[in-house]
């Protein structure tokens, strides 16, 4: 018998135990809390999981079906141009806008065809970092100041990370180069084929997810309001480029289409119910074919098996934490606020390690540091949760940790946090 490997178990057990005969039910707060667990994981998977992840699996896995091995080695390969390889990673990251969950099955997919350590870490920072909707929010409500600072700190922030990354574990990045040799393939269809179709998703993707403004006028609102019919036109022209060039039937998709309407017409105030709909009839018909778009959803799968249990396991232990916005976990509000008060390294480093592990939607970041700011909370601290809450969550580690394995998961974590709150104590000495 294997002694230590029984030990192991026996401890496992008496900490399971333990934890279960002290477990404080009863109690007010550990009560709240875990009400505020379940809370906060149903709203995650009403409003994130139908809206943002199942179409980013689909992404994902067209990523990983249609996009060739060679064009991402030679874009964001370990031995692509540096500035190439960082630029794309760091713009496209950045024009998705998408939160610290939705970007993380996109970055598993341009890391599994080969991207670079660098350019994929630059690219699973600068999506959630770098939002333009959320730069322009930040500056109206806190001041123009702090959201130039922010805008200017996660630009800079997603290539210092990836420099970092790469050097860091060069020695397992130049094995990893030695391995993946550029494959001369004969492309499918034309790059400006696949490039459309892309689009369509990712039109999709962002319209769905189109945050209302803070102001009732303006660009902003006007696409807010025109949201759903901006997604439905991306999904008819989703539509119309897998039946002239992925060979899919038309009834297929028509159907699929009649499904959205019929939904769309019984319940005209719940859009998010036809979106569903329709990527069901997706899912189905794909599942069901035997040529690329067969492939594409058996990836696309494969991503939502991994992900998505890792995803609601951690929305659920971050509730139970430090529970919804407006609301309290097992962390009481007012220890954070205190905390983060004023523009010391302490309460910027606080702020960074907060912000790591809670789970901002897009765009929430900001009226939770205006009630933060309101009750004490220096401007460092601001810049440093700005930097790091967005980029990060409890949810997100768990699922790079799954893709990156430990060593790499603790150093991104670990930059992200560093150079936020040193940012964020600098920013203060000067402006705080």
């Amino acid at each position: 018998m294997k002694w230590k490997s029984e030990w192991k178990i026996l401890l496992a057990m008496v900490v399971g135990f333990g934890g279960l005969y002290f477990l404080p039910v009863g109690t007010a707060r550990f009560d709240n809390a875990v009400t505020e667990a379940l809370a906060l994981t149903r709203w995650y998977a009403r409003e994130h999981v139908l809206l943002c992840l199942v179409p980013a699996f689909f992404i994902a896995g067209a990523i990983s079906t249609f996009v060739s091995q060679g064009s991402v080695l030679r874009y964001l390969g370990p031995k692509a141009s540096k500035p190439l390889a960082y630029g794309v990673a760091s713009v496209s990251g950045g024009l998705l806008a998408v939160c610290s969950c939705t970007i993380l099955p996109l970055f598993a997919g341009i890391y599994r065809l080969g991207a670079g350590l660098g350019p994929a870490s630059t690219f699973l920072y600068s999506g959630p970092a770098i939002n333009v909707m959320a730069v322009v929010m930040t500056a109206k409500i806190l001041g123009v100041q702090l959201g130039a600072a922010r805008a200017i700190g996660a630009i800079l922030f997603s290539i210092v990370i990836g420099l970092a990354m790469h050097f860091i574990f060069r020695k397992e990045n130049v094995a990893r180069a030695a391995e993946m040799v550029v494959p001369d393939e004969l492309p499918t269809r034309p790059l400006w084929k696949n490039a459309l179709f892309f689009a369509s998703l990712v039109g999709v993707l962002i319209f769905a997810n189109w945050a209302k403004p803070a102001e009732s006028n303006g660009l902003w609102a006007l696409l807010f309001m025109a949201k759903w019919y901006v997604t439905a036109f991306f999904a008819v022209a989703l539509a119309v480029i897998l039946v002239r060039w992925f060979g899919m039937a038309w009834w297929k998709l028509a159907l699929t289409g009649l499904l959205v309407g019929a939904v769309a017409m019984v319940m005209p105030q719940k859009p998010i119910w036809a979106f569903t709909a329709g990527f069901l009839g997706l899912a189905f018909f794909t599942s069901r074919d035997k040529g690329e778009a067969g492939a594409w959803f058996e990836a696309s799968w494969g991503f939502a098996k991994q992900i998505l249990p890792l995803l609601l396991g951690g929305v659920l232990i971050a509730g139970l934490l430090l529970g919804r916005v407006g609301h309290e976990g097992l962390i009481p509000s007012e220890w954070i606020a205190g905390a983060v008060g004023g523009n010391g390294l302490g309460a910027n480093i606080f702020a960074s390690v907060v912000g790591a592990f809670m789970y901002f939607a897009t765009l929430t970041e900001v009226p939770i540091l205006q009630g933060l700011m309101g009750n004490g909370m220096g401007q460092g601290p601001a810049l440093t949760l700005l930097l790091a809450g967005p980029a990060l969550s409890l949810p997100s580690m768990l699922v790079i940790r799954g893709v990156l394995g430990t060593k790499k998961t603790v150093a991104f974590v670990s930059l992200v946090i560093v150079l936020s709150a040193l940012t964020g104590w600098v920013y203060g000495m000067f402006f705080g």
